[in-house]
């Protein structure tokens, strides 16, 4: 018996000590052998990571007004398998649908989705129609699962929404061409979006710390952190108000004329910084979808015929070199080109007669242009001018998908027709690029479309300067041509940009209409018709170019539809930038006046007041410190130059301090005063060129001087009639008692449109 109880305890003793070193070589493989692999594991299960996301750069314009942003978004989800045990299939498709507004039958797919085993999925994402969703979708979801759970008395009813990000667009369809879009999954598909993606998009971070079993993190544990490097903020050289001022001309046009489409640019031609830039039709890229195709910009990525605005360059060549003879005579109507079997002839077929060439430029005499172009400067010299003006050739500019173009020399008949416009393709840009380039002395600059660029990691902004190209033309040539340019206009009897004339101030430019190829020929009832100019013509400030493809009226050209829309967009543009009109006693148009009726803001709230004066391009001061405009001078309906300043009256008198009265008649100027309750004492007629306050014999007084409208730089006239010393000296020593408005005769700038051409295919471009 002892002998088997002492086999049996060697038995399980020696059992248990080879199980003991089974256990001690386990132990040692495991700590020792594979310890590293088992602590990775053991790493991965108490720790977690979380990617932490780059805020995308925005978009604003150039004073810093956003355009395009992150905000927050929701992402909804459903639950299927918690959906269908609790039998919310019905109700959740119901509310779902008049909510966001998806289909039964779509939402009816993703609340009953199931795996390949047929169970129910857990989680499915409503993409269409649920994706980045704004705040106050969110909400009325929100009410609705709160509902639903306390009618059903469930704790969950399957609905998900997830905090995202999404881009917002606060200006809507304002310069939606040029900022471009995302799509709802964050794909960058158009303009500045697209072509600054890397720099907009930054980099995401990430964090990866320990934790505990109740996923709270281990205060010695180890942390690995990177940080999200948020993108780069771009300010373009837009400017909202002139931008502003673009699209309500454009809109006008699509009224009146409905095109197919129809493009403006505003540039500064000192600079080629784009002030604005658009398209007809529009979209709004907050709702891309409903019309995304409106998205594309026309005004880099659409070539046209331009007609007789290309007879610009080609005057710039004949007078930079020395072949252009304003006096000199011809004979227009027609001229025969040697190889060419039909004449060329001018919009009017018959002619004008024997006429001087500058007669020729303000009638826009192809003839003219044959001569000037293909006889007298030739093949060469032409080719080197329209090259060295950036046609057939991309501009630079800082968007992608820009077209370079082309012009035909290959025969007699194509180097004749390009003189005035026909057989040459362009960009709406190369022709703002080409007659800045004439406007700013003969500099070919590269348009810009970017400011600068803010990097906010480091803090570092990066500005973006001018860029000449090459020197086309000498400055005394750019004065000549500009000169010559601006009797296109301000001639109301000749000149076919009369309708853009702008009193008081110089404006240069020049009318386009061209015959758009249908088939192998040219169309009589489809055109593409034009203006571009610039101005004042001796300090440029602005030039613009508009583009109207396929007018509804095949009688009208760019006289008729583009010139006034120009007239419109650099008025308010001049008045917003603050140049001043400059009036010429000599003038032959000094008669011809525009005026304008101020509107009335009185009982408006200041900023009421201050965004209804701005969205008409009305000059305002604020005189005070209150938060309604009690009074404004000159009074409401009152018929003033559109250069006059509106001063809006916020507190009583006796809290008022003196405003800058720089521009105004004596009858304002008095008015003003004797509101503000101070003494004014004039000296010289006409409007105020200088002020200045003093105190005689113990009495608070102002004194300010007159000077008559004749464009001496800083005179800012704004009305036509003048005071006389003596009546001035009358009326300041009545204190500014009595005052009135004085108006103006309205100009009448309106005359018919003579551009347009309906002769024959391959002989003659439109106007």
């Amino acid at each position: 018996m002892k002998k088997k109880i002492r086999a049996r305890t060697l038995l399980f003793g020696g059992v248990m000590t080879l199980l003991f070193l089974i256990l001690i070589s386990r132990i040692y493989v495991v700590q020792v052998v594979e310890g590293a692999k088992w602590y990775e594991l053991a790493k991965k299960r108490w720790s977690t990571e979380e990617q932490l996301v780059a805020k995308r750069g925005t978009i604003a314009d150039r004073d810093g007004n956003v355009l395009a942003m992150d905000t927050i978004a929701y992402n909804v989800s459903v639950n299927p398998q918690l959906i269908n045990e609790e039998e919310l299939t019905e109700e959740i498709i119901d509310g779902l649908h008049d909510i966001l507004g998806i289909s039964k039958e779509e939402l009816r797919k993703n609340v009953t989705a199931k795996k390949e085993d047929g169970t129910f999925v857990v989680n499915r994402e409503i993409r269409n129609g649920g994706w980045q969703i704004d705040k106050a979708l969110a909400d009325k979801i929100r009410k609705f699962r709160e509902e639903l759970a306390k009618e059903k008395k469930v704790y969950d009813v399957g609905i998900d929404l997830a905090e995202s990000l999404k881009r917002y667009y606060p200006r809507n369809s304002l310069a939606s061409q040029v900022v471009g879009y995302l799509n709802k999954e964050g794909t960058a598909m158009t303009g500045i979006e697209a072509s600054f993606d890397e720099q907009l998009s930054g980099e995401n971070g990430l964090i990866k710390y320990e934790k505990d079993g109740k996923r709270v993190q281990l205060s010695e544990g180890e942390v690995e952190y990177k940080p999200a490097m948020d993108g780069q903020n771009i300010k373009l050289t837009i400017d909202s108000d002139i931008q502003h001022y673009v699209d309500e001309a454009l809109q006008e046009i699509q009224k009146k004329y409905a095109p197919k489409s129809a493009t403006a640019i505003a540039a500064d031609p000192n600079t080629m910084e784009i002030l604005a830039m658009a398209n007809i039709p529009q979209y709004n890229p907050n709702e891309y979808w409903k019309n995304n195709a409106n998205s594309y910009n026309h005004a880099i990525k659409s070539l046209y015929e331009p007609g007789s605005t290309f007879k610009i360059a080609t005057l710039a060549a004949a007078v930079e070199e020395g072949v252009f003879n304003p006096d000199e005579t011809y004979k227009s109507g027609r001229i025969k080109i040697k190889g060419i079997p039909n004449p060329i002839r001018d919009i009017k077929r018959e002619g004008w007669g024997t006429i001087t060439f500058l007669e020729g430029l303000k009638y826009s005499s192809n003839v003219a242009f044959v001569k000037l172009g293909y006889e007298r400067l030739g093949e060469e010299k032409l080719r080197k001018y329209y090259t060295d003006f950036g046609f057939g050739q991309k501009t630079g500019i800082q968007l992608g998908s820009e077209l370079k173009g082309s012009i035909r020399f290959q025969y007699p008949s194509e180097i004749a027709n390009a003189t005035f416009g026909q057989g040459v393709s362009v960009t709406p840009i190369q022709q703002v690029a080409a007659v800045a380039a004439v406007a700013n002395g003969g500099k070919l600059l590269q348009p810009q479309i970017i400011k600068s660029i803010t990097d906010p990691n480091t803090k570092t902004t990066t500005n973006i300067e001018p860029k000449v190209v090459r020197q086309v033309i000498s400055e005394e040539t750019s004065r000549k041509v500009g000169e010559y340019l601006e009797q296109v206009v301000s001639d109301q009897e000749k000149g076919t940009g009369k309708n853009a004339y702008i009193e008081g101030y110089r404006v240069a430019g020049k009318t386009g209409t061209a015959q758009k190829v249908d088939g192998i020929n040219y169309s009589d009832t489809k055109f593409v018709v034009s203006f571009i100019g610039y101005a004042p013509v001796d300090n440029p400030k602005i030039v613009v170019y508009i583009v109207v493809d396929e007018p509804n009226d095949s009688l009208v050209g760019g006289g008729t539809v583009a010139a006034p829309a120009f007239k419109q967009i650099v008025l308010k543009s001049l008045r917003k930038m603050g140049v001043a009109p400059n009036y010429a006693a000599d003038s032959e148009n000094a008669a011809k006046e525009v005026t304008m009726t101020i509107p009335d803001v009185t009982d408006l709230k200041v900023d009421q007041a201050k965004a209804e004066l701005k969205a008409k391009a009305v000059s305002f001061e604020l005189v005070g410190n209150g938060k309604t405009v009690l009074q404004q001078i000159p009074a409401a309906g009152s018929s003033v130059h559109p250069t006059q300043r509106i001063y809006l009256i916020t507190e009583q008198k006796e809290k008022l301090a003196i405003p800058d009265l720089k521009g105004v008649s004596l009858r304002d100027a008095l008015e003003i005063t004797s509101l503000i309750g101070i003494r004014l004492i004039p000296e010289g007629q006409g409007f105020v060129v200088s002020q200045k306050e003093e105190t005689l014999n113990n009495v608070r007084v102002l004194k300010v001087v007159l000077a008559p409208p004749t464009g001496a730089d800083g005179v800012v006239g704004t009305q036509d009639a003048e005071t006389d010393a003596a009546e001035n000296e009358e009326k300041a020593a009545s204190a500014g008692n009595e005052s009135s408005d004085e108006g103006q005769p309205a100009g009448t700038d309106e005359a018919a449109d003579s551009d347009s051409n309906g002769s024959s295919p391959n002989n003659t471009a439109a106007e």
